[in-house]
């Protein structure tokens, strides 16, 4: 089952891996030689070796100098904490347990996954440049699972398996927390602060793996993983610290190669939702873990995992970054990336974001989820069957990736789809609903909400792998029907407030909007649905189908912007702190949604609020200070009442309500 190219035909290069798995033992997989082949063939550094270098290296010395100086501590005393610092981080990478976590990942695998599919000629590529180069492994993050299938596809074609940055809480899972460090990871603080020996440490520590060659190092550059299944706005910390030994010419190129990880079901679903609506985090422990073991007795349907073409640094950097500035510093000693430097890693970060969108292959699921939003009350068979095939087409013109097994009715192939998310959708005589849970005795509104939410976000989830697909397509749609006119000026004018409004919301590189109207534009009239002359862009009358489901598609997000915006102007005071918004707010929407107000119940998505926040920030309609270590608020109400009805400019719940697909 190939995922489907632009013109649909199927996309050559995709294997499934647990195919042959499933034809021989676990053991013999597991114990199978191993020769992966080195970066320049270099002798392998043990783990003790690594961190002496780190130890001992100039760089370190230099800063433990500098906080000497500020604290009279003993060098004695800051190198011991540096040393326990190290030993708290470090991976401890060791064949035995690479070994012994491929012979049970094999037997997981096996159980959760129909199929893992893999583009071969990806990985010859990273094979390759793993021989040449420091490599630098860019996932998304959707799961668990990333770093654990990345760590077996390399282990299966006798890749260097990779050192990855893990979150700290992994850690404190005893005897799991050992068997992953002892499998690569090593694992960073969540909250660093401004403690300089321990950045400083870590900083050193990247930094000589990469000018090794140690291993290809893994990280995320969303920094967490996606509770919403989207992709985040980069973090850069990481970034610059891997970048760093190329700037200070100790390698001779770094190859960053993107890599996009596409779930058809995904293991946390429901625990994603509930984060989302306020539930604590279940703590992360080998029993929790245990406990969690439950659902492997699941199906999780096939997974992709496409290793995107390796990014070229040394290529890219070419006329953007001075490079005479870095020998002006000896390499040893700390240097502050300047201007021009900070925003070229940071356009590469948002590059590599697109690159693994761009990559990302999408299932039935994902376009039936889309179509399941804007029906909650639920839809005929038949005619979620007609708008899933219509979307179908729309998605490949589009440029997708979609995985569409060809060989296969296709209202099997949304049979199954359905069968396999039992636990979001239902169908009952030829109706299909959400999946509400259920619970003991009564149910109180606001219960019945929360599980309606519940409901409402684990699909969300599934349409947001896909909602990449039409952002600007339906920016350009939505600033198109809400301008004051036609004219081309007007409508790159609306869109560009609403690129800048929705830039947490979704990936848009910073101070591209021309580039991003241009995407949406074309998109919109190679599927029919606009035309464009000089000075005007108008809409088809064949293109209203189209235009009207883009709508829809940002709908939920405007809503739930105008909500937050409704709050901080009528019932917020002007300052507040953090802690008190979140509950206030998902108070104030709850009595909406009871009430029929609202009709989107992704208004109380925690993620939701916290970009409408983030957004207010940058546009300097709030404003943000720090009090008793928690994070205060002052809202400039004038200013966000102009937000709210720039947004609301043309757009009323009765359109909203009708612009369904």
């Amino acid at each position: 089952m190939e995922p489907l190219s632009a013109d649909g035909t199927e996309l050559d290069g995709f294997f499934d891996i647990l195919e042959e798995r499933r034809r021989s033992s676990d053991l013999s997989y597991a114990f199978r030689t191993f020769t992966p082949q080195p970066y320049r063939g270099a002798k392998p550094i043990s783990a003790a070796a690594l961190k002496r270098m780190v130890l001992e290296s100039q760089y370190l010395s230099y800063i433990i100098q500098e906080i000497m100086e500020e604290s009279d501590e003993p060098r004695e005393a800051l190198l011991e904490e540096a040393s326990t610092l190290l030993d708290e981080m470090s991976q401890n990478l060791q064949l035995g347990f690479i070994r012994l976590l491929g012979y049970a990942l094999n037997k997981v695998f096996k159980s959760v996954f129909s199929s893992i599919h893999v583009n071969e000629d990806g990985l010859t590529r990273l094979q390759q440049a793993i021989q040449e180069y420091p490599v630098i492994l860019m996932p998304n993050h959707r799961s668990y699972m990333d770093f654990l299938v990345l760590s077996y596809i390399m282990f299966t074609y006798d890749l260097s398996i990779p050192v990855i940055a893990a979150g700290i809480p992994l850690m404190g899972m005893k005897l799991i927390g050992e068997i992953f460090r002892r499998s690569g990871a090593f694992f960073i603080r969540r909250a660093i602060g401004s403690d300089k020996l321990y950045w400083a440490v870590l900083s050193e520590y990247v930094r000589t793996i990469v000018r090794t060659g140690y291993a290809p190092l893994e990280f995320y550059v969303e920094g967490l993983r996606s509770r919403t299944l989207k992709s985040l706005t980069p973090k850069l910390g990481m970034m610059h610290m891997v970048l760093e030994p190329f700037f200070k010419g100790e390698v001779f190129d770094i190859c960053i190669v993107p890599i996009s990880i596409s779930y058809e079901r995904v293991l946390e679903e429901s625990l994603l939702a509930h984060e989302l609506l306020g539930v604590p985090k279940p703590k992360e422990t080998t029993g929790a873990l245990l406990k969690a073991r439950t659902v492997l007795k699941e199906d999780y349907g096939c997974m992709h995992v496409c290793f995107g073409n390796p990014v070229s640094v040394r290529d890219l950097v070419k006329g953007k970054i001075n490079s005479r500035q870095y020998n002006l510093v000896p390499r040893d000693l700390p240097m502050k990336p300047n201007e021009e430097t900070q925003e070229f890693v940071s356009g590469l970060a948002y590059m590599i974001i697109r690159l693994q969108e761009r990559n990302a292959v999408l299932s039935a699921w994902n376009l039936m989820a889309v179509v399941l939003l804007q029906n909650l009350q639920g839809i005929d068979l038949d005619l979620l069957t007609h708008k899933t095939l219509w979307l179908r087409r729309l998605v490949l013109r589009f440029g997708a990736h979609l995985r569409w097994p060809k060989n296969v009715p296709d209202s099997e192939v949304m049979s199954l789809s359905m069968k396999l998310h039992h636990s979001v959708v239902r169908c009952e005589k030829e109706r299909v609903y959400l999946v509400e849970e259920e619970g003991p005795g009564p149910v109180t509104q606001e219960e019945g909400v929360f599980r309606r939410a519940a409901a409402v976000l684990m699909c969300a989830s599934y349409r947001n792998q896909a909602v990449h697909v039409f952002t600007r397509p339906a920016m350009v749609a939505v600033a198109a029907t809400t301008s004051a006119s036609n004219r081309t000026d007007d409508i790159f004018h609306h869109f560009k407030f609403l690129l800048e409004l929705f830039s947490n919301e979704f990936v848009l590189i910073p101070g591209q909007a021309v580039q991003d109207f241009e995407e949406g534009c074309s998109l919109l009239q190679q599927s029919g649905a606009i035309g464009r002359s000089d000075e005007e862009i108008y809409v088809r009358d064949n293109g209203q189908e189209t235009i009207v489901f883009l709508r829809a598609i940002l709908q939920p997000f405007i809503e739930s912007y105008q909500v937050v915006f409704r709050y901080l102007c009528e019932e917020s005071s002007q300052t507040f702190r953090e802690k008190m918004f979140s509950s206030n707010i998902r108070s104030f929407i709850m009595k909406l949604l009871i009430s029929g107000k609202v009709q989107s119940y992704e208004c109380l998505s925690s993620d939701l609020q916290k970009n409408v926040l983030s957004a207010l920030l940058r546009m300097a309609a709030v404003t943000k200070t720090k009090i008793d270590d928690q994070n205060e608020f002052r809202v400039n109400k004038s200013a966000v009442k102009r937000t709210w009805d720039m947004l609301s400019n043309g757009w009323t719940p009765q359109i909203s309500a009708n612009a369904r697909l």
